[in-house]
């Protein structure tokens, strides 16, 4: 019997590979070659130190720190082949592994498109609270990435924690982000681990996982340098991203940018197993291509499916989990270019087995904009990216040699019990694209109405807090710098 389309994620690729298997090995050479001879500027001093401690030459006078292949190579083989994102309630836990493959929301946009009047406007913890009650809803996003900057906190050191706390009470499913501060990245952890109840609990099946940044080309700044540490000395998942882009902060060509995104993530993933031998560390692939024209990054560009399509390929090569980039466009609203920008690079990226494709949902507009109909589509999208994965199933059932010879020529299969028993899960069901008829349709039947009721309907039920009463406020009583998103919450 087939296999249920409406699974949680997963699925194994078929693989797109740009790469031949001597391609692979030329780049993986000459990614080896960067960290030796030219290495990475680090800021951070105990990133510095750390690097140090594993055998790496430090420049003194500048902070460059040279990694020898053996020390990259060493770390490759301690970092974990496979990493789960656990999901609070054990439903929708997300395996990183080979070529599984996996969707989120992501960006950290600092706009949304309003929903009533349909402008531009900035982004709130409002924002935070509805996208993670959306992404709680949608079968096919799998994991939250806190995809919206809350603009209304002022101080800094606050909008971590904020993120998280909200995210973490409308959501059961995994919640990774972005983090600002040291100060925020410790209080986050602190408040998980309140929510799992401890440290080594939350170790054990860490329902979040934290980004921090190399940033291209090639430096590892204080913050971040410091704040991958204290991720990796807890033993937590962290992201070790990098976001080349062809002509400014890379070579030109697609080839050059790819070799960046792996040098410099593989020094991502060298620190984290320079501080903890075993620690979580999950490369990162976000570059894009330059509009030189403008200057400005672009997102819906089709190389950047490519880039990140081949950079799966590396990673793969290397047995790293990698957090990759998909779905985003340069649309400012939710066109036909933003429904086609997104499709194609969804489709690339998971048909190369990215285990965790981020921004694959909601995104546009340069990555800035986050739009709730958007959100909703590109689910449907999604969902079709399944259906492709999980190919063409060929058995002695599902070829149907018996029963083509039992009917005959010129006979039809619609009565027959091998289409009742196939019918539902063979094909991909649309919830959004109509499918009737021109002259049966009624009015608010097209894809995008049917998004946008969507979104209407969970935004005006009852928010259900996902944190029990008495651990919410334990959480608000440690965390005073938290701020509430709404006044509507229910307890589920």
């Amino acid at each position: 019997m087939s296999r249920p389309l409406h699974e949680q994620g997963g699925i194994t690729a078929s693989p797109y590979a740009p790469f031949s298997p001597a391609d692979v090995r030329k780049m993986a050479d000459a990614a080896f070659t960067v960290l030796e001879k030219s290495g990475l500027k680090v800021f951070s001093a105990t990133a510095l130190q750390a690097f140090k401690k594993a055998g790496a030459p430090i420049d003194e006078s500048n902070g460059i720190a040279r990694l020898p292949r053996s020390l990259v190579e060493d770390a490759i083989a301690s970092n974990p082949s496979s990493i789960t994102l656990y999901s609070r309630d054990g439903r929708n836990d997300c395996v990183l592994e080979k070529n599984r493959v996996y969707y989120g929301t992501g960006g950290t946009a600092i706009y949304v498109l309003d929903l009533n009047t349909g402008e531009r406007r900035p982004s709130t913890l409002e924002d935070v609270v509805l996208n993670a009650r959306l992404v709680q809803e949608l079968q096919n996003v799998h994991l939250f990435t806190i995809n919206v900057f809350p603009n209304e906190i002022e101080n800094k050191e606050h909008i971590d924690v904020n993120r998280f706390f909200h995210a973490l009470n409308h959501t059961t499913k995994h919640v990774m982000g972005g983090i600002y501060t040291r100060d925020g990245c410790r209080k986050v952890i602190e408040m998980a681990e309140m929510i799992a109840g401890g440290a080594e609990a939350l170790r054990q099946k860490p329902f979040i996982s934290l980004i921090t940044l190399i940033i291209s080309p090639f430096k590892i700044d204080r913050d971040y340098g410091e704040m991958t540490c204290d991720i990796a000395a807890k033993g937590l998942p962290v992201v070790v991203p990098t976001e080349p882009m062809c002509g400014t902060t890379a070579p030109v060509t697609l080839a050059g940018n790819v070799l960046t995104h792996v040098a410099e993530t593989l020094g991502g993933i060298a620190l984290v197993q320079s501080v903890r031998k075993g620690a979580p560390g999950i490369c990162g692939s976000v570059g894009s291509t330059s509009d030189l024209r403008t200057m400005g990054n672009l997102a819906g560009c089709v190389e950047r499916g490519m880039i990140n399509a081949a950079v799966s390929q590396m990673a793969q090569h290397f047995e790293i989990p990698l957090y990759s980039t998909a779905g985003t466009s340069d649309a400012k609203q939710v066109n036909i270019q933003a429904a086609y920008e997104s499709a194609i690079s969804n489709l690339l990226v998971a048909m190369s087995g990215a285990n965790y494709i981020h921004d694959a949902a909601g995104l546009m507009e340069f990555d800035l904009t986050v739009s709730y109909d958007k959100l909703v589509i590109d689910n449907e999208i999604l969902g079709m990216c399944q259906r492709v994965l999980r190919g063409i199933e060929v058995t002695d059932e599902t070829l149907a040699v018996d029963l083509m010879i039992e009917k005959g020529p010129a006979q039809d299969y619609l009565a027959e019990e091998h289409t009742v028993r196939f019918m539902r899960n063979e094909f991909f069901f649309p919830q959004l694209a109509n499918r009737q008829k021109r002259d049966s349709m009624q009015p608010g039947t097209d894809a995008a109405s049917r998004a946008r009721a969507f979104v209407e309907q969970v935004r005006k039920a009852a928010p259900k807090e996902k944190l029990a009463p008495d651990l919410r406020e334990r959480l608000l009583k440690a965390f005073a710098e938290i701020r509430p998103a709404g006044s509507r919450a229910t307890t589920e």
